[in-house]
């Protein structure tokens, strides 16, 4: 069985990760060929990067038994020479926080995608929300497969929290972490609503929006043990989440999480007794009355242990032999 996966950004975030995990999975049990596919010429100038994409998307060529695709390459499969059944994964659909000036074009590109959406063989979704919006709007074939995660890496020691303290003078307060730095995440109305407690307020990652809060660009271990070490891990998404990997992974670390519940996200919090708040005003008491019962981290961590690698694999293993 031969299976083909086509990329066209290298780009790092939750998608990216279940994609990485998925394509291990298929390389181990499949004759499974990665097809990467991206701007070659002026990669510096941003706005030009999906034109030139979409353009050697329309060249693609070959046969497969099975084609994954993303968002871009099912606008233009209808388009290109490959012969095969298609899948495509679909996290989320939500253009409302994008910049003004690209949005109407991701718009545009949407209807497109949503009318070739009804000529793949597979659609498949990582939360409930997702696959009744799918169904909803009559698409056959859509099956829903969670994130899974590895739980040995979260096996982080009080001292290693301590010494991640101590090493970015995080020691004596409180850490509230609102979540990786960008407009999109709700970061800039999280520190205006929580700005004046007495807490360190921390976001992670390349910043994409200036706040006044302490941002640390980590790497993944040092990741989870920020996740580990906060009170509090706040995930108020504006948009739609497929999931909430942030959610998850603080959940996996017994860290209480207040999150907007948007998309996805809602069925992952309210499913591990953790609290929904979709009003950022209403957000500063969700966190006091959550410094008062760190107990529901423990709650957290029970539903979410549940979402193992090994039911990730047999779960994606099982759908590729039944529709190829």
């Amino acid at each position: 069985m031969k299976i083909g996966w086509i990329e066209i950004s290298k780009k790092r975030y939750g998608g990216s990760i279940y994609d990485e995990m998925v394509r291990k999975v298929l390389s181990k049990n499949f004759d499974f060929e990665l097809i990467s596919i991206d701007a070659k010429y002026l990669k510096r100038i941003r706005y030009l990067r999906i034109p030139q994409a979409l353009m050697y998307l329309c060249n693609l060529k070959g046969k497969r038994d099975l084609w994954i695709r993303n968002f871009f390459s099912t606008i233009t499969f209808p388009i290109d020479k490959t012969n095969g059944k298609n899948l495509a994964i679909v996290y989320h659909i939500d253009f409302s926080t994008l910049p003004l000036v690209s949005r109407p074009v991701f718009i545009f590109l949407g209807k497109i995608f949503y009318q070739n959406l009804k000529k793949v063989d597979v659609i498949v979704t990582i939360s409930e929300y997702w696959k009744r919006h799918f169904l909803d709007k009559g698409y056959k074939n859509v099956y829903k497969i969670y994130c899974g995660f590895d739980l040995s890496l979260f096996d982080i020691t009080e001292q290693e929290v301590t010494e991640f303290k101590r090493k970015y003078n995080l020691l004596g307060k409180p850490i509230i972490y609102l979540g990786n730095c960008q407009k999109g995440k709700g970061v800039v109305e999280a520190y205006q609503a929580l700005n004046n407690l007495d807490v360190f307020l921390v976001t992670s990652g390349r910043p994409q929006v200036k706040i006044p809060a302490i941002n640390l660009d980590l790497k993944h271990r040092d990741y989870l043990c920020l996740l580990k070490a906060s009170s509090v891990v706040i995930t108020m998404s504006k948009f739609k989440e497929g999931w909430c990997r942030t959610a998850h992974e603080a959940m996996l670390l017994r860290t209480p999480v207040i999150g907007s519940g948007f998309g996805g996200m809602k069925e992952l919090l309210e499913g591990g007794g953790q609290i929904v708040c979709p009003d950022f005003r209403e957000l500063k008491d969700k966190v006091n009355f959550v410094l008062q019962n760190p107990k529901i981290g423990e709650t957290g961590y029970n539903f979410a242990k549940k979402f193992t690698i090994d039911r990730f694999e047999k779960e994606w293993i099982d759908l590729i032999k039944k529709i190829v």
